[in-house]
């Protein structure tokens, strides 16, 4: 069916299978850790839930493979991935981002 000039619909997104997801993860993880290494923080569009999901669940292992603690700050629009800072034992961070070590 035509659609009048400039009303064309929204393109539908369809969900990753648990196999897509698992296979992106395990792709991502070596090209953010590249990329924290080098340049300090990773961001991409991660404009819904699925994909926000996806990379803090990516900055999770990169976490655990350097061995270093990696935040994830999400706005709903895109998502950044950086070093965490060391936290003295007993003090916590209570902000609105995620750490994942």
């Amino acid at each position: 069916m035509p659609h009048p000039l400039g009303t064309q619909p929204a393109p539908r997104r369809t969900p990753l299978s648990a196999e897509e997801k698992a296979r992106s993860e395990m792709g991502f993880v070596p090209y953010v850790a590249e990329t924290l290494v080098a340049k300090g923080r990773f961001r991409v569009t991660a404009d819904t839930q699925e994909m926000v999901e996806l990379f803090q669940a990516v900055a999770r292992r990169v976490g655990e493979m350097l061995q270093r603690p990696v935040v994830s700050y999400a706005n709903g629009r895109d998502i950044v991935i950086t070093f965490g800072h060391e936290e003295a034992p007993g003090l916590t961070d209570q902000g609105a981002r995620s750490t994942h070590e």
